[in-house]
This record gives structure tokens, sequence and C-alpha cells, in this order.
């Protein structure tokens, strides 16, 4: 991101809602940064779906529920969480904002939020741990060597990681035609520094694409899955599951938890919402592993509807980087707060006092 379009750390008065840090981030965000930002594959339809499914279910409250001790407080591997809303995965957050990933750290812990850091952060595993609050896992891809995959797997033990997120929808990098539309490069300074010396280094400059084709094994499967679960004391989630079959193989190859995800709609496009599939995996899964689930959510009442179709919690990940754009930490602390305001609004109103109390028959599937 260009000096002269650096955003102020403050949050602007006009920002009341995660669409208005949107607006303000195409503003601040230089078009390279923008088109790796909020670009998604093909013809983006699958970005449009998450957003255009979770707004067609409609909320069917509950009236004169209310009781005392109401709480959004849940479970996940055995910690307690204070809501159920975590920040995702997302690669080179330096693009955003000088400080990337710690600053993202550091205001997902004052906000009591769950914290997942991309394998391809821009900033070192380490040093973004020392930043971060307890709840903090590590998203990775399996690499081309398991020595690799493994020694960021220690790497991740050592630095008080305490889950690990396997992203397993993302063999290779979708068609994105925003990026190659923009030429998009990692400017000079950023690059993926967690993955030195596990591979040929890329230039800095190189697509992302070709990131893949140095690191990242082209047909991980469930044997490697197998494999990375029986290495590690650390909890294995699997991220990127849409089918209840995979569901099913996730847990019996060991996954101590999957995510409901299409990649945000990077990878392969005109995949449904994760919202439309959430219930039958759910379902499937049937309380034996925590189901998380991530896209299109910019309300609260998203979080609540997530939550209605069977998620245990979710993950949002490009609100999170326009709000580290627009006001660095203080956006992305204030991101967390409003959709964890909203979500306590939606349940009042809905006449659930915790999470537990809010089930399927809160919704209306048109």
């Amino acid at each position: 991101m260009t000096e002269h379009r650096r955003a102020p750390d403050a949050i602007p008065p006009d920002a009341v809602n995660l669409a208005d840090y949107e607006g303000l981030a195409a503003e601040r965000l230089d078009p390279n940064a923008w088109a790796y930002v909020a670009g998604g594959a093909g013809d983006e339809n699958t970005i449009r779906w998450n957003r255009e499914a979770l707004t067609r279910l409609q909320l069917n409250p509950r009236i004169m529920r209310g009781r005392p001790g109401g709480n959004t407080r849940v479970e996940i591997l055995g910690h307690t969480y204070a809501h159920p809303i975590l920040v995702a995965p997302v690669a080179y957050q330096r693009l955003a904002h000088p400080d990337g990933e710690s600053a993202t750290a550091a205001a997902a812990a004052a906000q009591d939020a769950g914290f997942v850091l991309s394998m391809l952060a821009s900033q070192t595993l380490e040093s973004v741990s020392e930043t971060a609050g307890p709840r903090r896992w590590l998203q990775l891809y399996m690499l081309a060597q398991r020595d690799d995959t493994l020694d960021l797997v220690r790497r991740a033990e050592a630095a008080g990681y305490e889950a690990l997120v396997l992203t397993v929808d993302a063999p290779v990098s979708g068609v994105r035609d925003r990026e190659r539309r923009s030429s998009f490069a990692l400017p000079a300074g950023i690059t993926a520094v967690n993955l030195a010396g596990y591979a040929p280094a890329c230039p800095p400059d190189t697509y992302t694409s070709l990131i893949f084709d140095h690191f990242v094994s082209l047909a991980p499967n469930w044997s490697d899955i197998e494999w990375l679960a029986g290495q590690t004391r650390l909890p294995l989630i699997l991220k990127g599951v849409l089918h209840p079959d995979d569901a099913e193989l996730a847990i019996v190859h060991g996954a101590a938890g999957i995510i409901v995800s299409n990649h945000g709609g990077r990878t392969l496009d005109t995949v449904p919402a994760t919202i439309d599939v959430l219930p039958a995996v759910a379902d499937r899964v049937a309380g034996r592993i925590p189901v998380l689930m991530d896209g299109g959510i910019r309300r609260g009442t998203d979080v609540f509807k997530a939550i209605a179709s069977g998620a245990t919690a979710i993950l949002v990940g490009r609100p999170i980087v326009y709000g580290l754009a627009v006001a660095g930490p203080f956006g992305v602390a204030h991101i967390l707060k409003l959709l964890r305001d909203e979500l306590e609004i939606a349940m009042a109103l809905a006449g659930c006092s915790t999470l537990a109390d809010i089930g399927p028959t809160h919704l209306i599937r048109p």
C-alpha cells in the first residue's frame, strides 16, 4: 500500500457497520491490494451467493423468553470462548497495514476473539504469537515435503498455538480474474516469510498461484490427514468441507473439527454458499466434532443464522482486512465488536439467552 494512502489508526465516525468499512477500505487500498483482498474466482458468483443466501434466510423470533444470565459463550475443543466469532486466516496482511498480522492478532485478543494465522502471513508465526491472545490457531497447507509440513507444526507447538487448521480445498489457486487484470504482484518486502527455507523461494513480485506451485503438494489425500493428525498433540481442523460425506471422512481420519468453507469464493467459482450446505453437514456430524463456518458474514444476524443452521462458531475474513486497512488494530477490534454487539441484540430480540437457545426453528428458509 502506498504511503500517501495509508489510513490513520482511528475509527472513522462514518464507519458504523461492516459495509461502511468495505467502502472505506476500497478508497484506501491501492488497486493491486484491493484486487487480491476483495476479488474471487471466475465471475465471483460464489462470493455473491454467500451474501445472498444469508440475506434470503428470514429470522423467526420468539417473544417473552428473556431470563437472567444471558451470554454468548461457546466451548470449542475444550476451551471456552467469550463469543463464537473468530478471525479467519488471511494471507499477506501487510498489504493492508504495516503492522499486518500482529495488529490483527492484538485486536482479536482485545475483543476476546479466536484468531487464526495464515501460513502465508507476511510476519512470522513466532512474532505474531507474541501479540496474540491464548485462543490462537495456525492455518497451513500440506507442503510438498512432509518434513517441511512437520517442521511448521513443531514451530506452531513451540509458539503456543492451540490448534492446526489445514486448508483442504485449494491444492491450486483459483482462476482470479481481478488479480490477472491488475497484474497482481506482492510489493517488495512482503513475502510468505514462514515458508522461507522450505523450498526455492519465489521472487517477491511472483503471482500468488506460483507460490502454490513451489510449496504446496498438488494432491493431499486422506492418508495425509491421518498422518498429520497422528504427528501432533494439537487438534487438527479441516477447512474447506462442503459435502456431508467429506465431513464423515474427516472424522474417520482423525480431524478434531471442520470448517464449512468455500474459501470465500476464491478457489472454485459456482460452488454453493456455505450457509446452504451447512445444515446437511452439521446433521451428518451430529455433534461429534465442532462444525465452524465462514463465508459472507457481515452482520450479527448472519452469525445468528449460522448458529441456527448448526454451526458451533463462525470465522470472518475480508472484513477483518477492511478494518485493518481503514484503522489498523482499532478497525479490526471495531469490526469484531460490531459483530458481537449485533449478535447479542439479535439474540435478545429473538428470545435467546445463550447460543444453546438458538436453533433451526428460529429460521424460515424460503
